[in-house]
């Protein structure tokens, strides 16, 4: 239930980011989700791809700072309060997100999270106890 997620420590100049969309998408890679979280200087672009070790190692080719990590990826109803519903629950629970982004969905009923936590295999425990949907990696790319 845990999803592979790439982490890439990139200057925040222009350019940047078109050199790493336009090189994962000439080697057919697809991404599936993204977040940048950055300062005036340096970002860190957080992507899900459809193909991780195939994007990993053309990265790093290139000279970028790459690392893997797993992250949680949950659906929950597109509703008014169903973030803070799910993240009341996981207040309840002692966990901690380190980080969250979020996405609607094709389907516009439900939207998607992806979470970091400092204990994941915890998180997942938590919610699925709860009938949260925790989504795999195959789901992931499916949406």
């Amino acid at each position: 239930m845990k999803t592979s997620q790439i982490s890439i420590f990139i200057e925040n100049r222009s350019g940047r980011l078109a050199k790493i969309t336009t090189l994962l998408g000439a080697n057919g890679i697809n991404i599936r989700a993204l977040s940048l979280a950055d300062t005036s200087d340096f970002g860190i672009l957080r992507l899900i791809v459809n193909q991780t070790e195939k994007a990993l190692k053309i990265l790093q080719d290139q000279g970028f700072t790459v690392m893997v990590s797993s992250v949680v990826g949950v659906a929950v109803p597109d509703t008014p309060g169903a973030l803070g519903n799910l993240l009341s629950l996981m207040e309840h629970a002692g966990l901690n997100v380190e980080y969250m982004y979020a996405f609607v969905t094709k389907n516009q009923d439900q939207a998607v999270i992806i979470l970091r936590f400092d204990d994941t295999d915890k998180a997942i425990e938590m919610l699925i106890e709860n009938d949260i949907t925790v989504l795999d990696e195959g789901a992931l790319m499916t949406l």
